[in-house]
């Protein structure tokens, strides 16, 4: 059974109330839900579930389930669990989440500055990065930062913007990652659109404008491999 995807709407959304289809090995699936599913590089949300008696289960991430758009929520271990049936109120772990919206909406300008081919990446909530397929003598940890931080003082707002699986087939210098490719089938794709900065497909969640990512300092550069250069960002504040 699948959700609905609250997040894809309002990825500001905190508190929401849901009713709980499953309870299984791996976790509780409902019918609706605020939290993101580990998927992208981007980590699954923590928080935790309120049942109506005030008790509360602790989520420790959050995972894709076995079907499109279905989503499981790991509890902590030994916490209850509750029934089919439950309503329950969902609470995000905000500041965790928000900061993994920030960082993630910094790759994404990263990789207008470092123009090569993504071959990887992840965003934890400490810190966030990109691989790409680039020599090595091209990436300068100064510069990306300055320039990158150049973009994000512009203070542009972010759109959600949706195409057809064929629209996406037309144009595929949209999909700049070697590493994973968009989901297929659905009949759309989302992309994330940062006018006049990027345009490319993605289901994670983002800063409605990239002012609120602040400035970010890049860290660390390193070869992960015959075509992995590693760039690591966090916030600086």
């Amino acid at each position: 059974m699948t959700t609905e995807l609250l997040f894809r709407d309002d990825a500001y959304l905190k508190t929401a109330a849901a009713h709980v289809i499953a309870v299984h090995d791996r976790g509780i699936e409902l019918d609706r839900r605020i939290f993101y599913p580990q998927g992208g590089g981007q980590a699954g949300d923590t928080g935790v579930l309120v049942r109506e008696n005030g008790e509360r289960i602790a989520i420790a991430d959050t995972r894709k389930g076995d079907t499109m758009d279905s989503v499981v929520h790991l509890p902590a271990p030994e916490t209850t669990r509750p029934a089919v049936g439950e309503t329950v109120a969902l609470e995000i772990d905000w500041e965790r989440r928000y900061r993994l919206m920030r960082l993630h909406t910094a790759l994404h300008v990263m990789s207008c500055v470092v123009v090569a081919p993504v071959t990887g990446g992840n965003i934890a909530p400490d810190k966030a990065r990109l691989d790409f397929d680039i020599d090595m003598s091209l990436l300068d940890a100064e510069k990306i930062a300055r320039e990158t931080n150049q973009m994000i003082a512009r203070g542009v707002a972010t759109e959600t913007v949706w195409i057809t699986d064929e629209e996406l087939d037309a144009r595929p210098e949209l999909v700049k990652t070697m590493s994973v490719q968009p989901p297929r089938g659905a009949g759309r794709v989302r992309l994330l659109k940062i006018p006049g900065i990027d345009l490319q497909p993605c289901g994670g969640t983002h800063v409605k404008n990239i002012a609120e990512i602040g400035a970010i300092r890049v860290i660390k550069i390193r070869s992960e491999g015959k075509r992995n250069r590693r760039v690591e960002i966090v916030l600086a504040q």
